[in-house]
């Protein structure tokens, strides 16, 4: 089969080639403009898979020829972008990739979502749930989403949709852990925290993720498909924080506890347009067989140990 992946050089892309090349049958092609990826993600695979760095603006149909699955990762990581600019990008993104798979007959897009599509929604959100995003990064996911039901409507290409939690682990360059971690080598005396540190969300390990993202792929056969992916726990930012300090005293990064700083925050949350509190309903994943492997904490420790290493 030839798979085609999107961002395919980011944190959750080069961790989801890596998974694909498991299998030798597949032949990957990964499309990463590198503005938010790293070629070094993809360095061990490069002699095994079909790469170009290019961005997704314009005529892109003649990387998607002979193509038989998409990945669509690729768009702008950063959840506390308020930027208009990064709404129509990535929109204008999706569409080009889904012209693409429309003119190349292309059988199955995969498309990562997010949780934010839900706002401050109610504890155990089902994917029935109404969406209100309060951020430009839920904002353009949802209107991402309805342009790939759109198409896979129209076209009769195989849809499946996922909201993600937070997803965290190897290769993260984004995120609270990543910040947590380069502020405390930039200053160990003093960790400023945005918000009043008990904003609480599910976590969920990339592996967990990918895995679940295959489940479905696997399982799933109606035209468009949504699934929430994420885990049953959850884990507030102060116990993030007291959790990379420990990490890091153990890897002798820092010598000892810096005096925490909560700073900003808005209406409960780090920043205008997080969200304060998030715990998603996987139980339409679960019934096809999906199980988080880690809870919250345990992916949040995971994740920390990844990211002291780089």
């Amino acid at each position: 089969m030839k798979l085609l992946v999107t961002g395919g050089a980011g944190f959750i892309g080069s961790n989801l080639v890596e998974k694909l090349l498991e299998d030798s049958n597949n032949e990957v092609v990964v499309i990463d403009d590198l503005s938010g990826g790293r070629k070094e993600f993809i360095e061990p695979f490069l002699d095994k898979i079909e790469f170009h760095e290019k961005d997704l603006v314009g005529d892109i149909d003649n990387y998607f020829s002979g193509v038989d699955e998409v990945w669509h990762l690729a768009a702008n990581p950063d959840v506390k972008d308020s930027s208009i600019k990064t709404f129509f990008r990535d929109l204008e993104i999706t569409k080009n990739v889904l012209e693409a798979c429309k003119n190349n007959e292309v059988k199955n897009i995969l498309f990562t979502s997010s949780s934010t599509v839900y706002g401050e929604s109610e504890l155990n959100t089902p994917e029935t749930c109404e969406t209100k995003p309060i951020s430009f990064y839920g904002a353009t996911k949802l209107a991402c989403e309805a342009l790939v039901s759109n198409y896979c409507s129209l076209y009769k290409i195989h849809g499946y949709i996922f909201r993600l939690a937070n997803i965290i682990g190897k290769n993260s360059t984004h995120g609270v852990i990543f910040d947590f971690v380069n502020k405390l080598k930039a200053n160990s005396s003093e960790l400023e925290i945005l918000g009043d540190g008990t904003q609480t969300k599910s976590y969920l390990s990339v592996n967990d993720c990918i895995n679940g993202m295959f489940v479905a792929r696997e399982n799933a056969k109606d035209q468009i498909n949504i699934f929430n992916l994420g885990t049953k726990t959850q884990t507030n930012v102060k116990e993030i924080a007291e959790t990379v300090v420990e990490e890091m005293i153990n890897a002798k990064l820092i010598e000892k506890k810096p005096e925490f700083k909560f700073v900003g925050g808005f209406e409960g949350g780090g920043w205008k347009g997080d969200i304060k509190e998030m715990l998603l309903d996987i139980s339409k994943l679960e019934k096809l067989g999906f199980k988080p492997v880690n809870s919250s904490q345990d992916a949040v420790r995971g994740a920390v140990k990844e990211t002291i290493k780089i």
